[in-house]
């Protein structure tokens, strides 16, 4: 049977982000939220339009109940019913599959999060084809652009991860093409594919 979100959450216009920094945070837990967490979470509920009550209550309830993948997950698939194609709810599975170290699955969510991006920003599927001219990528308060470089940096990390390390490498490069003063911190994943070989991050 479905977990019920039987709490109300009242949320000010951050949403998710606002109810997420109350959560005691641990270094190998989903609520340990990074800086960019934070920025993608936050991009998230912003992107395609206001996330219903009901489904922002889902993702919580996914969220602190991590522990249990049954219930997390139903979750999870609730929040999913109610806005199907909202990027707040893709990247809550994001979340939870990379939390659990289920990096492939997670690499699936990131590529249905990047094929979102494109298309909100009206950009042609392909990312290796994005051109810096193609959307306002140089203007950091411009929120679609932002997203979506932030979703292709975690593409490119995961690929990482992977240990398809051309392929990050070439996405790496694709933002630093579009975002050459580097405000997402791709410059970050430049330096770590300098440092390893394959073996340091395959699975």
């Amino acid at each position: 049977m479905r977990s019920k979100a039987t709490r109300r959450l009242h949320c000010d216009s951050r949403g998710v982000v606002a109810r997420e920094e109350n959560i005691v945070l641990s270094a190998d837990s989903p609520d340990t939220l990074t800086e960019a967490d934070r920025a993608l979470l936050a991009e998230a509920v912003l992107v395609g339009g206001g996330l219903p009550e009901e489904a922002r209550d889902y993702l919580y309830m996914a969220a602190i109940s991590y522990a249990d993948s049954e219930e997390a997950e139903e979750n999870l698939r609730a929040a999913q019913e109610i806005a199907p194609d909202h990027a707040a709810v893709l990247i809550g599975w994001y979340r939870y599959y990379f939390y659990k170290g289920r990096l492939r699955e997670c690499l699936v969510i990131a590529g249905q999060c990047l094929a979102k991006a494109a298309r909100e920003n009206g950009l042609v599927a392909d990312w290796r084809r994005v051109a810096p001219k193609d959307a306002k990528f140089g203007r950091y308060e411009e929120i679609l652009p932002r997203f979506y470089l932030f979703v292709l940096k975690g593409y490119a990390y995961l690929h990482m991860r992977l240990g398809n390390l051309e392929e990050g490498r070439a996405a790496v490069a694709k933002l630093l093409e579009l975002d050459p003063t580097d405000k997402v911190g791709a410059k970050v994943l430049l330096g770590v594919l300098e440092r390893i070989g394959h073996d340091d991050y395959a699975e």
